[in-house]
């Protein structure tokens, strides 16, 4: 009886399915490929039955929620080093005296808190204007989540559009109509050519990328001069400059 009752399950398991109905309908006219249908049967039967894509869009937004959180505690961390940095302290504790945000701090907290939470107060107002009022460029900006992966993803074609257009224009008027670049235009071409990302640009100081206009670094000829000059300092602060020649020894008398 137990055999029966097997048998009868193996078969409803079998043809309850329409595919592996065909397959069986198909072994049966094929006999001599069996090892090929059994391996089939078993990998189909013991394969996962959730869909392959809500496994990928599930993955996908794992991957950017880890990202986003991963950027954040970057971006605190980088503006707690902005914090003691001169240039971006000074500009921020200016900011917040001119709006009183530190005098409101320490008439708030005159007669209830003790020096040192006034202190961490005030610490948090300049960590907090150098966030929201101050320009920060390049790796130290504030993450978007529309740069996550998933976002990235879903407007790729977008971008794709964007830069397609962008191309074929910039093909009409620089190479068609040879109109003459603007600052831009040539502070692009210099990124391109000294190999650095957007963000590694943004970083640079207002004077560093008006010495490279002066200098018409967007010029191939005049960049690989510039470079090769760079190449030549380097290699003197490196001490791997031209080695100075030995002195001759004094013959002995």
């Amino acid at each position: 009886a137990q055999e029966k009752f097997l048998l009868i399950a193996t078969a409803y398991e079998t043809l309850k399915d329409e595919e592996t109905r065909k397959d069986y309908d198909y072994m049966l006219d094929h006999p001599e490929e069996y090892y090929s249908h059994y391996y089939h049967y078993y990998s189909r039967r013991l394969a996962p039955k959730v869909d392959v894509r809500i496994v990928i869009l599930v993955t996908v937004c794992a991957i950017s929620i880890f990202q986003f959180f991963s950027w954040r505690t970057s971006y605190n961390e980088a503006i707690n080093y902005l914090a003691t940095m001169p240039k971006y302290r000074i500009q921020a504790t200016e900011i917040a005296r001119q709006q009183g945000l530190l005098n409101r701090a320490k008439e708030k907290g005159k007669s209830r808190r003790s020096k040192e939470e006034i202190r961490k107060e005030e610490e948090e107002i300049i960590k907090d204007v150098i966030k929201n009022k101050i320009d920060i460029k390049g790796g130290y900006q504030k993450p978007r989540i529309s740069d996550i992966l998933l976002f990235q993803i879903i407007l790729a074609p977008l971008y794709l559009y964007k830069y397609i257009a962008w191309y074929f224009w910039w093909i009409y008027r620089f190479t068609i109509k040879r109109q003459e670049y603007g600052e831009e235009e040539k502070l692009y071409i210099i990124r391109k050519n000294m190999k650095m990302s957007q963000s590694q640009f943004d970083t640079l100081e207002d004077h560093q990328r008006e010495s490279f206009l002066d200098r018409q670094l967007w010029i191939k000829e005049k960049y690989e001069l510039y470079k090769q000059e760079q190449e030549e300092e380097l290699k003197k602060k490196n001490g791997n400059g031209p080695s100075m020649e030995k002195i001759p020894a004094m013959d002995e008398e």
